[in-house]
């Protein structure tokens, strides 16, 4: 009979990864692996105030995020600086104002690497509620706006002289993305939460046909690795986030030996 810690933990292993497939597509076909980064990465900041501000944890976690989405929206309007020189900065800037922020409470104990690498392992029904609800919102969100963003990854100017509105779906996708990030962290952790994001969607490029059919491949994937890697880390006593990333990064070279499907529209590119 399965534990009751390790079905929680298989529960919202299975609920990111759900989530992680559809998002994980679009910043592959958008390159915007670099952006997932800087989410997790300022996290920690989101982790800094909430215990200063006393405020729920993933709640922090959130509103940081959503915050970096914004300045990164309006950064890409300026043309002064390449999109990837402002994330650099935004994320060496929050995750260094993170650990100062700890360090001057000195009453604070914090295990930063639960932070870092995850702690699947103890999540809670709270945290379930979290992936849950705040996962299908995302994923809510992301479907809304699916055609007028998959035009917009196809050719934006296109898209912009047929009346897509450009600015508002770029600005809706990067906060549902950093809504995505927020909630992925319990698992996964800030410095491995991009790879869930990134290897399920890459390994599912190489046999998706059509956009809709690579994000479920994606979220597929994703379960796959979740379960592997916490079969992997009950059976070896290993760390359970780092597993599941080896267990995605195993299906992504056990692909290669698959045939490949040749692959048409946003998916081919």
């Amino acid at each position: 009979m399965i534990d009751d810690f390790l079905l929680r933990a298989l529960l919202g292993g299975l609920g990111v990864a759900l989530v992680a497939g559809p998002f994980g597509s679009f910043i592959v076909w958008r390159r915007l692996a670099y952006f997932g980064d800087t989410l997790s990465h300022s996290a920690l900041l989101g982790v800094a105030l909430g215990f200063l501000f006393h405020l729920n944890l993933t709640l922090g976690i959130m509103l940081i995020c959503q915050l970096l989405a914004i300045l990164l929206f309006f950064g890409q309007r300026q043309k002064q600086l390449a999109s990837d020189t402002l994330l650099g900065i935004f994320s060496h800037g929050a995750l260094s104002l993170g650990l100062v922020v700890l360090a001057f409470m000195e009453d604070v104990r914090v295990d930063l690497l639960a932070y870092l690498f995850g702690d699947i392992l103890s999540i809670g029904a709270t945290d379930l509620g979290w992936i849950f609800c705040g996962g299908g919102l995302a994923l809510a969100g992301l479907l809304r706006i699916w055609k007028p963003l998959l035009a917009i990854t196809i050719h934006e100017d296109l898209a912009r002289v047929e009346g897509v509105p450009v600015d508002r779906i770029n600005w809706a996708f990067l906060g549902l993305v950093a809504l995505t990030v927020a909630v992925m962290m319990k698992v996964v952790g800030l410095l491995l939460v991009t790879s869930l994001l990134i290897i399920p969607a890459a390994t599912a490029r190489r046999f998706a046909g059509n956009p809709e059919i690579m994000a479920i491949l994606a979220s597929l994937i994703g379960c796959f690795a979740v379960a592997g890697g916490l079969y992997g880390s009950f059976t070896w006593d290993t760390p359970a986030g780092p597993s599941i990333v080896v267990a995605a990064c195993g299906l992504f070279l056990f692909s290669f030996i698959l045939p490949q499907r040749l692959a048409s529209g946003v998916s081919g590119q």
